[in-house]
């Protein structure tokens, strides 16, 4: 006799069903809980104060793509290391970007922050 080999597909899709209606159900039961947690973390992500901005971080995770490890400068992007910018100047480039660097890499919030750190660096 042979063994059909549809059954242990069959079996699965059956237990993945059952599966995800109960997961269906457990979530429907949470749904407030849920939620409350989406809104705690939507404030916690805006909610960073100028105190808690840690420029060095944003510079090494979006500024050394472009203008290098160590922010030298590479190509055609300028190095931040001792610029000749005032921190004002500074602060209007990352509000409004310049050439090929976009607008709004860092917070409105932390622009200052973040140009002071630039204007720093050395």
């Amino acid at each position: 006799m042979q063994k059909n080999p549809i059954v242990p597909f069959i079996l699965i899709m059956a237990f993945g069903i059952g599966l995800i209606f109960f997961l269906s159900i457990q979530g429907a039961d949470k749904k407030e809980e849920i939620a409350a947690g989406h809104e705690e973390g939507a404030k916690e992500e805006g909610g960073e104060t100028a105190e808690e901005f840690d420029a060095e971080a944003v510079a090494q995770g979006k500024c050394i793509s472009c203008h290098g490890g160590d922010l030298a400068g590479q190509g055609n992007f300028p190095s931040l290391v001792d610029t000749k910018l005032s921190q004002e100047e500074i602060a209007e480039v990352i509000t409004n970007g310049k050439g090929a660097m976009p607008p709004g890499l860092v917070d409105a919030a932390n622009v200052e922050a973040m140009a002071e750190y630039i204007h720093t660096l050395e």
